[in-house]
């Protein structure tokens, strides 16, 4: 791969980052605080959070078997995909290439950030192809960005073909990993080491069931690392969101059950939705959702709205004429879409 001063923007390579008044504080313990500017009244919610958020990462470490200089925490993992175009991305320079369709945001943030960006499509399998990817990549390609449990599609993407687009590339591949948790292929986690170019994100929104407390991981390189976290806002994340993060991770085996529940739940919803006039097809989901190609998913999609009942019209999305993402509930939830679905007319 190039260095990574190569692929860093030049200003940002050479910033010297915001320096918070809790960064500058070290080592000793204190009790009166009179550095930051903040109320003394009104404890604890009166003081800044940690800005490196030190305690979250340190219990993340021990249970996803990385270091704590390794990882990133931001605001959702929009963050972290927003700052690396803002890191490695000259606006109307560099480009990113990605698979088609996939998760939206990675295109919004290339748009925010004025960055070209190229997309792939995928097969009929929902599966791409390395060879084709790196073909839309050329000197100004700095990223590549990978969703495997992919979104809204499901599946996950080939290992060997992921793989060899690391060993490949010479730009940085961003594995997004946010359904991971529900697959039963392996995380690139444990591969951190082994490919200096890569980054992985996973999120506290899915299996950890804490899409409100919008906390997003990044794991890559410790000098990858140094990168985001020198051009993050200074307290990225809130004190709510780390006392919430804490009690979450202090659960971990009650997330793990869960995950199983979604699974089980998963595989039934699959069956009984199949058995339905309106379904055609179910995509293979290694996620805790699954993709519908439907009679009509237009239709069928505001029959639901009027129901009080919720999911994803994916029919503007490539390779998902009529197709609807839905995501798999409690088995009460999952019983009562079904019951509609059944009583469904089209017109």
């Amino acid at each position: 791969m190039k260095t990574l001063q190569e692929l860093t923007r030049p200003n940002i390579w050479a910033l010297k980052p915001y320096s918070s008044a809790r960064d500058e504080y070290k080592g000793i313990t204190a009790s009166v605080f009179l550095d930051a500017n903040e109320s003394p009244f009104n404890m604890p919610h009166n003081r800044y959070p940690d800005p490196l958020q030190i305690e979250v990462k340190k219990k993340i470490s021990q249970i996803k078997h990385v270091a704590v200089e390794n990882i990133f925490l931001g605001n959702g993992s929009d963050e972290a995909i927003d700052l690396v175009f803002r890191a490695f991305c000259e606006p109307r320079i560099d480009n990113v290439v990605a698979i088609d369709p996939t998760y939206g945001m990675y295109q919004v943030c290339a748009e925010v950030n004025d960055v070209e960006y190229r997309k792939v499509l995928l097969d009929a399998h929902f599966q791409f192809s390395a060879d084709k990817l790196l073909a839309a990549t050329d000197d100004y390609t700095k990223l590549i960005f990978l969703c495997s449990p992919n979104n809204p599609t499901g599946n996950d993407l080939n290992h060997d073909e992921l793989v060899k687009v690391l060993t490949t590339f010479d730009g940085l591949v961003i594995v997004d990993e946010a359904y991971i948790d529900f697959s039963n292929q392996p995380s690139f986690l444990n591969r951190l080491s082994e490919f200096p170019n890569l980054i992985v994100l996973q999120t506290f929104s899915k299996a950890w069931a804490s899409a409100a407390i919008r906390l997003g991981m990044a794991f890559a390189s410790t000098e990858i690392i140094g990168i985001l976290s020198k051009i993050k806002y200074p307290y990225n994340v809130n004190q709510l969101t780390q006392h919430q993060a804490m009690e979450m991770l202090h659960r971990y085996h009650e997330i793990v059950s869960w995950v199983k529940n979604l699974q089980k739940e998963r595989e039934l919803l699959e069956e009984e939705f199949m058995k339905l006039p309106c379904a055609i097809e179910i995509y293979p989901s290694d996620a805790n959702f699954f993709l519908a190609k439907v009679t009509n998913a237009g239709a069928i999609y505001n029959y639901l709205v009027s129901q009080g009942i919720i999911v994803r019209n994916r029919h503007t999305v490539s390779l998902c004429a009529n197709c609807l993402r839905v995501t798999v509930g409690t088995r009460n939830e999952n019983k009562k879409l079904l019951e509609a679905l059944v009583q469904y007319k089209p017109e």
